[in-house]
């Protein structure tokens, strides 16, 4: 219900006020699971994928949106709940396979997960090395992995910023890519492949500049 209703009012105010181009709408499957990554430009992308997408795409948030006090912590968890977002203790121990099992969950229940393979925000511009998680999900649930380029979300909001700001913005979504060539494969030799091949589609799609190694999690940011 709050995502129905949350969609009806965000879908045309965003539309109205940043005009977003959107590419390959028609590569987005229309049932079952998959898994969506995307590279990380900004807080925002977990707000542009899902509005420039013809179906649900859900991401994890931390638990803390949902858990303000007054009148503005209730629109705050009103406003994740209509996005589709999962609240997820991001301070308990198992919080890493906490993830992995929700994401589990919303993707064998037959919905799309977003998932952002560099692990946190790229603070340069420039695309950073994937970590498997991405494929351990698509490899383990039996789905494909939907390649999504953005372009200009970490103009919105751009770190440090607290409030958005009006800029050109494209979602480019790629050709699903299939699990069938990494079968029968060894297990790490697998993930690691298709998580490279995932990363080539996004930097086709967003045109970034490749860096060489894994993107670093600043100690005060939590992990994507």
């Amino acid at each position: 219900m709050f995502y129905s209703l949350g969609r009806n009012v965000l879908y045309p105010l965003s539309h109205a006020l940043y005009r977003p181009t959107i590419e390959g709408k028609a590569n987005v499957p229309r049932q079952g699971g998959v898994v969506v990554a995307s590279n990380h430009l900004s807080f925002i992308d977990s707000f542009a994928i899902p509005l420039a997408s013809p179906r649900q795409v859900r991401f994890l948030a931390k638990a803390e949106y949902w858990n303000g006090p007054g009148v503005g912590g209730a629109l705050r968890k009103g406003f994740f709940s209509a996005v589709g977002m999962i609240p997820v203790d991001r301070g308990s121990t198992s919080a890493a396979q906490e993830s992995l099992d929700q994401a589990l969950e919303v993707i064998n229940a037959g919905d799309a997960f977003g998932i952002y393979p560099e692990g946190t925000r790229s603070r340069d511009g420039r695309l950073y090395r994937g970590r498997t998680g991405v494929a351990w999900l698509a490899l383990t649930a039996g789905v494909p992995v939907l390649p999504v380029g953005l372009i200009g979300t970490e103009n919105i909001q751009p770190v440090g910023a607290r409030f958005p700001k009006l800029a050109k913005v494209t979602v480019r979504f790629g050709e699903p890519i299939s699990i069938e060539p990494f079968a029968g494969m060894p297990a790490g030799k697998a993930r690691r492949l298709l998580t490279d091949q995932v990363m080539d589609a996004i930097a086709a799609l967003s045109g970034q500049e490749r860096a060489p190694g894994y993107n670093e999690v600043p100690s005060a940011e939590p992990t994507a």
